[in-house]
Formats: C-alpha cells, structure tokens, sequence
C-alpha cells in the first residue's frame, strides 16, 4: 500500500518576517517547504532556524534569487520545474517597502513594483503547470490592506514622474492583488488564488501601517491556514485575515485586470515565453 504523499509549499521571501513563519507552521504541519530567499547566506541561515523551531530538515529545500533580478525568477522557477512535477502551494510573500528615493532594478523596472509584483508575477505564470499537477492547488499572494489606497497610472507603471515610497508600495499591492483576480479567471488553470492581508505584525514592513504591531506568527497563521486545502476559499478572493473581504474597485474591473495581465507579460518578457523543462 503507497504511502500519501506529503504536500510540497513554496514559499517566497522566507528567510524572515511572515515568510519565515509560515514556512515554519506548514514544515512543521507535516509539509515539505521550499525554502526562498535572496542570499545563499540568508537562505542557509533561515534552514538552520527552522530546524531549530522544529522541522524536519529532510523536509527543506532552498532555491535563491534575487526578484529585482527577472533572470533568477527565471532561473529559480526552472530549477524547481526540474525537481518537482508538482507544486500544491505557492505563497508568494516576498516583498520590500519602497525606496526613500525612487530607485530603478537592473532590468529597467521601479523597484517596488519589481520585487513585489512583477517577480511574483512571473514566477506563479512560469509555475502554473506544477499547480495544476497538484490535486487541489493554491497561490496565495500576500497583499495588503494599503491596495485600496493604490492606484495604476498605466502611462507611467515606474513612476518616473511622480514617486513616493507609499504610493510606490500601495501600487504594488493593488496589482498583486488585481493578478489574483486575473489567476482565478483564467480558464486554463486549475488552481485557485487568493489574495490576503495578513494583519500588521512586527515585521520589517510595520513601519507602512504603524508603530505598534501583533506578533508575526499571528500573520504566519493566517497565511499558511489559507494556503492548505482543507481550508475553503473563494477563488480570486481579497482576504483580510481569514475574513473574505470587498478589494478595491480595480480589482474589480475585468478590463483593467486584463491590461494590467499583458501589461506584465511585456515587462517580463512572457510575450516570448521561455521553454522550462518539466521534471519526471
């Protein structure tokens, strides 16, 4: 008789923070995590500090890229095509506040807009087939509640001519979250997606929201909750905590979604996909 096979996460911007704990509850609830980070160092250290908390090192894996970088999103999403046929959670968590000033990453993209939305972007698009091997799986893409505060000036998507670093982070947000909108409506996928505020918790972003926070596990907890699929969720939803909640009003607008879509294969080159190799 075959043993189940345990369920395989992905979890992106791991190394700290809500990344951290949510790769910690699902490795030690029995799942095999894909540990990211943007260092070999950072990456290494947090495996250390899971095993430390509890996990099964022979259930950790790590994979490095640096999501200012559209080269290793690509490179980091074809060494896990390679290993794995299939891929039952993503969560992509990575993210970073914006810049003081407005800074530009190597491959000519806003920072913030980069690392936050088109990174994920790209990955969860380039790793939809290892989705769809799975069973019942899921993307949660963590959002926040400033979304509905952003706003999308398609003409000027890197704020060369008006930036700041809460618009710039708001932007991203609200994009991300739009994406999850697009994800659930593509009928070519299998998977479900959802967005999620987590809550504003001690983390290296709480300085966006406030002076005082909840501890990060709280975050932690919410996230890897929704990224099991015995929890039920609406397919393209907006969550604050585990509450369903009304996203902001382009989000809800299938003719922005679809252009912010195409928008984002051009800036990261899916006009002209890359061939990745499917493991056995």
């Amino acid at each position: 008789m075959s043993q189940p096979v345990s369920p395989t996460a992905l979890v992106t911007g791991a190394s700290d923070g809500i990344g951290y704990d949510t790769a910690r509850r699902l490795a030690v609830g029995g799942w095999n995590v894909i540990v990211h980070a943007p260092t070999a160092d950072s990456a290494e250290e947090a495996v250390m500090r899971l095993v430390r908390d509890g996990a099964d090192p022979l259930r950790l894996e790590i994979v490095v890229a640096d999501f200012s970088r559209i080269d290793d999103v690509v490179a980091m999403a074809a060494q896990v095509i390679a290993t794995h046929s299939r891929i039952d959670a993503l969560v992509n968590n990575a993210a970073i506040a914006g810049p003081e000033s407005r800074t530009v990453g190597p491959d000519g993209n806003e920072l913030t807009f980069q690392v936050n939305y088109l990174a994920p972007y790209l990955l969860t698009r380039l790793l939809a087939g290892t989705l769809d091997a799975a069973p019942s799986g899921r993307v949660v893409n963590v959002s926040s509640s400033l979304h509905v505060s952003g706003n999308l000036d398609w003409a000027d998507l890197n704020r060369e001519h008006r930036y700041a670093p809460l618009a710039a982070y708001a932007q991203s947000k609200l994009a991300l979250t739009m994406f999850t909108v697009a994800l659930a409506g593509h009928e070519a996928h299998k998977f479900t997606a959802v967005s999620v505020h987590p809550g504003v918790v001690d983390s290296g972003l709480l300085p966006l929201y406030s002076r005082v926070g909840a501890p990060v596990g709280d975050a932690g907890t919410v996230v890897a909750q929704l990224a099991s699929p015995e929890t039920e969720v609406v397919n393209g939803a907006y969550y604050d905590g585990l509450g369903a909640r009304r996203a902001a009003g382009l989000a809800e607008n299938p003719r922005a979604v679809s252009r912010l879509w195409k928008i984002s294969g051009r800036l990261t080159g899916l006009e002209h996909p890359v061939a990745l190799r499917q493991a056995a």
